[in-house]
C-alpha cells in the first residue's frame, strides 16, 4: 500500500526584506509539526534542497520591480495550485512603493555608484497586479499567529479565519486607552486592518498602518483628524505613504492630501 503523498509547500521571495520569511522560521516548534505535514520542495531561507513544481501551496513574498520578476511570477503562478502573498510588499508594494510617486533614475543615481547597472522598473507594484492570488496576508512583518492559521486551514482544506475588523478593536481588547482621543496623538488605527494586537498604541504611540488599510475604514476623514491634530498635509501625506503605501484606500487618501501639501 502506498503512502498517501504530502501536500507540496513552496516559499518564494521578490523584492523584500526577508521579514515575512523570518516570521515562518520564527515558528520553531510550530514550523516542526507543520514540516511533518507537508514536503517543504522549495525555501531557500531555510534549506538548500530546491525541488521543481508543482506546488500545493505557495508563500509568495516581496514585490515585483523587474522586469525578470514578471517572469518568475507569472512561472511560480503556472506552477501553483494555491498561491498566497504574504506582508506588505506582496500584498501592497512595499516601502519601496514609494518609487511610485518619484523619478526612479534619481534614485538610482544618488545610491549607486554605477547606476547604469541597475535594471529596474519604474515602480513597484503587489503580486496581485501580475498574477491572480488566491489569499493575501497582511502586515509588516505578517503575524505569526495569523501565518499559522492560514497554514493549518490551507492543509485541512477551510478558508483562513483572519481579521476584519480595525486595530481600534484591538486596543479595547486589550484595555488600551485611545491614544487620539486621550492625547491628540495622530493615530492610523481607525484606518487599518487588525493583525498587530495594537502593540504601538499600547505604548502610547500612534498606529503606523502596518497592516494596511481596514475595508470599511476611512482614511480620508481620518486624515481630516490629523488635520484637527494641527498635522499638515504633508505630514498626512507621509502618514498613509509608508509600508503599505500603494493599497488603493491609502494611495486615494495620501494622493487627495498631496493635492493640498506645501510641504514634502
Amino acid at each position: 500500500m502506498s503512502t498517501p503523498r504530502k501536500p507540496r509547500l513552496a516559499v518564494f521571495k521578490f523584492a523584500s526584506c526577508d521579514g515575512c520569511q523570518l516570521t515562518l522560521l520564527d515558528c520553531e516548534d510550530e514550523l516542526l509539526d507543520i514540516a511533518g505535514e507537508v514536503e517543504i520542495a522549495y525555501f531557500l531561507e531555510a534549506r538548500r534542497r530546491a525541488l521543481a513544481g508543482p506546488y500545493d501551496v505557495t508563500l509568495v513574498e516581496g514585490s515585483v520591480t523587474t522586469e525578470e520578476e514578471i517572469e518568475r511570477i507569472q512561472e511560480v503562478r503556472r506552477n501553483s495550485r494555491m498561491l498566497v502573498s504574504i506582508g506588505a510588499c506582496a500584498t501592497a508594494g512595499g516601502i519601496q512603493s514609494l518609487r511610485n510617486w518619484s523619478d526612479v533614475d534619481q534614485y538610482t543615481n544618488l545610491v549607486y555608484a554605477t547606476p547604469e547597472f541597475i535594471s529596474t522598473l519604474d515602480q513597484s507594484h503587489p503580486i496581485s497586479d501580475y498574477v491572480t492570488v488566491d489569499f493575501e496576508l497582511r502586515g509588516c512583518p505578517i503575524s505569526k499567529k495569523q501565518l499559522l492559521e492560514m497554514i493549518t486551514a490551507l492543509l485541512i482544506g477551510r478558508k483562513p479565519q483572519t481579521p476584519s475588523h480595525s486595530v481600534c478593536q484591538e486596543c479595547k481588547l486589550r484595555g488600551t486607552v485611545c491614544v487620539t482621543v486621550a492625547g491628540g496623538i495622530p493615530c492610523l488605527g481607525p484606518a487599518t486592518q487588525a493583525g498587530c494586537g495594537a502593540i504601538c498604541p499600547a505604548y502610547n504611540r500612534g498606529c503606523y498602518g502596518c497592516f494596511g488599510p481596514y475595508e470599511s475604514g476611512n482614511p480620508n476623514a481620518l486624515g481630516d483628524r490629523y488635520i484637527e491634530l494641527g498635522q499638515t498635509p504633508g505630514e498626512v501625506v507621509r502618514a498613509f505613504r509608508s509600508f503599505n503605501a500603494y493599497s488603493p484606500l491609502f494611495r486615494e487618501a495620501s494622493d487627495e492630501f498631496d493635492k493640498g501639501s506645501t510641504n514634502g
